[in-house]
């Protein structure tokens, strides 16, 4: 058919708004994919089967292995070497009082001493862990029996009054790592907001105000910890730093998959492993070695011993909450600067 000259042919053009409603539709009907159902799941199921595997399974059997005490006298250091094993560890002291000494300096859990004839006296340090002192009077009810022998057990540092259970340190430790840990968290979103600088003073203030609270309530207030407050508040401080700043770098780092790596390391396994529920000398090799080196486990340590043996062993936990918030704060400075080099690389 001819068409009439000037007349406008018509063309049948989709309108904007029906074609971006049908490109709507055709991207919602696309299926997900895999990826997106399968890692949230397989995360979950990590974290559930790591929490309950740790606090189940380490307080499932707990054995004590190498637990330091002091033993005085001529055959009885050798007698008690022999009779218990790598149970213990025996420490021979000359006298009671050098024993004493290593029991109220946290080198040692309990002294063991003749009392007379047939008789054994046997001094803890109960602020060692309900747990492990309770596994070294077992022991060494157990050897009196096979020899003959009545014990009197003395409670040398007891726990305070507020704290029966020993279990504040423990309490005090889980609750700053995990306010540490979602301070980290709130970080991370803050990337178009602050610069890194004003993060890093984010981090470090609000790690110092997380510290001096929880240092305030179960000191003073509560009464529960009986460590002086200052080098507390240091603890805790250093404790929340660790905590937030290896957060925010494993978030950056790792994206999605970070928080979960975080949430294993420190809230699941650092605090499944501190030492506080389950005494460390009762924990299987392996989590006695990673007790020492992760962040609770640290401050667990230092909680302790500023509470009730004077600060005796604090450096060695401090230096390790100090490399973990250095180290991951290092890391984050970096991050930007390698991240430019790999673009650049590639």
């Amino acid at each position: 058919m001819t068409v009439p000259a000037g007349t406008v042919t018509e063309r049948h053009q989709t309108p904007p708004a029906v074609a971006e409603a049908s490109s709507k539709l055709s991207s919602d009907n696309r299926r997900p994919p895999v990826r997106a159902w399968l890692q949230p799941t397989v995360i979950a199921l990590i974290v559930v089967a790591a929490f309950i595997a740790c606090y189940v399974g380490l307080q499932r059997d707990p054995q004590p292995h190498q637990v330091p005490i002091a033993v005085t006298g001529s055959d009885l250091p050798g007698e008690i070497r022999q009779a218990l094993g790598d149970a213990v560890e025996v420490h021979p002291a000359t006298d009671a009082d050098t024993a004493r000494s290593a029991l109220v300096h946290n080198d040692v859990v309990a002294v063991l001493s003749a009392d007379g004839p047939d008789q054994l006296r046997l001094e803890v340090a109960g602020a060692a862990g309900a747990s492990t002192t309770a596994a070294v009077s077992g022991l060494v009810d157990a050897y009196a029996h096979g020899a003959g022998a009545h014990v009197t057990t003395e409670n040398v540092v007891p726990l305070a009054h507020f704290d029966s259970r020993g279990l504040a340190g423990f309490y005090m430790a889980f609750g700053v790592t995990l306010a540490g840990f979602v301070l980290g968290s709130n970080a991370l979103g803050l990337v178009s907001v602050l610069r890194l600088r004003h993060r890093f003073w984010l981090l470090t203030g609000a790690s110092a105000a997380i510290g001096t609270v929880a240092a305030v309530i179960s000191g003073p207030v509560l009464g529960a910890v009986p460590a002086p407050l200052l080098p507390l508040i240091l603890t805790l401080t250093l404790l929340a730093a660790a905590a937030a700043f290896t957060t925010k770098f494993l978030g950056t780092a790792l994206g999605p998959v970070g928080l979960p790596v975080t949430t294993l390391l420190l809230l699941t396994v650092g605090n499944a492993t501190s030492g506080a529920v389950i005494g460390a000398d009762l924990l299987p090799a392996p989590a006695r070695i990673i007790s020492a080196l992760l962040p609770p486990g640290a401050a667990v340590r230092a909680i302790n011993d500023l509470s009730y043996f004077n600060g005796a062993h604090m450096s060695g936990p401090l230096i390790t909450l100090t490399l973990w918030a250095a180290i991951a704060a290092i890391l984050i400075a970096l991050h930007p600067r390698l991240l430019q080099r790999r673009k650049a690389a590639a």
